[in-house]
């Protein structure tokens, strides 16, 4: 799923927080959930459309979240 999306595509808009930050806090940081992904990069603390298509209340849903990203690179 990930190879459709540029690393710089901006997951969180809100904090600016990209796919490849996110790769990187699970990498270097050891990111095992969405809490801890919110402590490290601050993703999904303002708005939290991003963090899964279950909570995406705004009015142009995200192509990818949090959650999936997490999913592929911490479990994949």
């Amino acid at each position: 799923m990930l190879e459709n999306f540029d690393k710089n595509y901006e997951v969180c808009n809100c904090i600016k927080v990209t796919i490849s930050d996110i790769k990187t806090s699970i990498i270097n940081d050891g990111v095992k959930s969405l809490r801890d992904l919110q402590e490290k990069t601050r993703a999904g603390t303002e708005c939290r459309n991003c963090l899964m298509n279950e909570v995406d209340f705004g009015k142009v849903k995200k192509k990818i979240y949090c959650k999936d990203i997490l999913g592929e690179f911490a479990n994949g």
